[in-house]
């Protein structure tokens, strides 16, 4: 049973996930109900070149806070799914004590009701019987330790017959919490999961809205070299953020690295994206929710949204090396944070306006752009 402080305890922890969920329902709905005001502007009128202008400014800023949620739900169904994993190892491991603990319970039993019998079928033995009948001291000193010995050996059974029962309720009652906890998760995925359903619908609903006004081969180009100059911008502080430290080693192309995630490179370093603008890395095609590994150790200098490239990462490797994750569908580690090479820092996703899920990858080296393929594995 609870106690009146869990029970209380139990009470807030309700409150405040029925307050966050209510907040999230809100900004949802929110953000809907901006989407369809920008809508009804677009279909009511015969936009001007400002007009669409500005009505794509605001479709981007709706599209950021659409996958900025999306991510801090995915990022939440990530933990739970590791609080699974972790519960179930629990669970495996407990029912696994708890058959050794059965096991040792029936060994000890047997031992102790063979010391029982034995006791029984010694004990016609009198101790004054044995003094009236004269028996020489020393026999009657050493019958007299042989029984010492015998009912030591039985109250040591019974001590550890005892422990193993209180260990074998304790792991019972172990077990019972964790099961309720692996309940309790798998309630909490389910909900966010449909969170997270909602969220993309919203999301897709911007991004055809955003795609309209993008109709224009001109107007293509002139998003990407907006979002070319944004992530110019952000190599730039990622350098002015790179400190030298000894300790990381940078990165070298006779050590052949593994690629980030697992997936077939659909757009590779230095081939057209439009008019004039290239690849600065690749493009790799990946199932959504794949997990993106560090390729080397070093720092995280950026974690945040970037236009056109969604939730991105930009790693810092030691002697002018980075290396940048993009297109995620959330981000496991922060700005400052460490990391170590093949730790999951991200998840594979389509955010910054992507249709298909994928990884934009780069690798730097003092701030130019440098073939991945170089430095990773083919």
């Amino acid at each position: 049973m609870l106690t009146r402080f869990g029970f209380y305890k139990a009470c807030i922890i309700a409150g405040f996930i029925m307050l966050c969920g209510a907040a999230q329902a809100s900004n949802l709905k929110q953000r809907q109900s901006e989407l369809a005001e920008i809508q009804k502007q677009i279909s009511g009128q015969q936009s001007s070149l400002k007009d669409t202008s500005r009505q794509r400014e605001k479709l981007q800023k709706l599209l950021k806070q659409d996958e900025q949620a999306i991510a801090r739900i995915a990022k939440k169904v990530n933990s739970t799914k590791d609080a699974l994993k972790e519960t179930d190892k629990k669970l495996a491991e407990l029912a696994s004590r708890k058959v050794e603990l059965d096991k040792q319970k029936g060994t000890q039993q047997k031992v102790l009701a063979n010391q029982l019998s034995s006791a029984y079928l010694a004990g016609n033995h009198d101790y004054t019987k044995m003094l009236l009948n004269q028996q020489s001291p020393a026999t009657i000193e050493r019958l007299l330790a042989y029984y010492q010995y015998l009912n030591d050996a039985r109250m040591d059974a019974i001590k550890q017959l005892q422990q193993t029962v209180t260990e074998l309720e304790s792991v019972e009652q172990e077990q019972q919490s964790q099961q309720r906890r692996l309940n309790a998760l798998i309630v909490d995925q389910q909900q966010q999961a449909k969170k997270l359903n909602q969220e993309q619908a919203q999301r897709q609903q911007t991004l055809t809205q955003l795609q309209l006004t993008l109709s224009s081969q001109g107007s293509k180009l002139e998003q990407l070299q907006i979002e070319e100059a944004s992530l110019k911008r952000v190599i730039e502080q990622a350098l002015n953020a790179m400190k030298d430290n000894p300790k990381m080693e940078g990165l070298s192309s006779r050590n052949k690295l593994s690629w980030p995630t697992k997936g077939r490179i659909s757009s590779g370093f230095g081939s057209q994206r439009s008019g004039e603008v290239k690849w600065k890395g690749v493009l790799m095609s990946a199932p959504e929710g794949q997990a993106i590994e560090a390729v080397s150790a070093g720092k995280v200098i950026y974690a945040d949204w970037l236009r056109g490239f969604g939730m991105v990462m930009v790693v810092d490797h030691g002697k002018g090396f980075m290396s940048l994750y993009g297109h995620a569908q959330t981000l496991l580690k922060s700005a400052g944070d460490n990391v170590n090479k093949g730790e999951t820092i991200a998840l594979v996703g389509r955010s910054g306006g992507q249709t298909e899920p994928g990884l934009y990858f780069e690798i730097r080296h003092k701030g130019q752009a440098v073939d991945p393929a170089r430095y990773c594995k083919r």
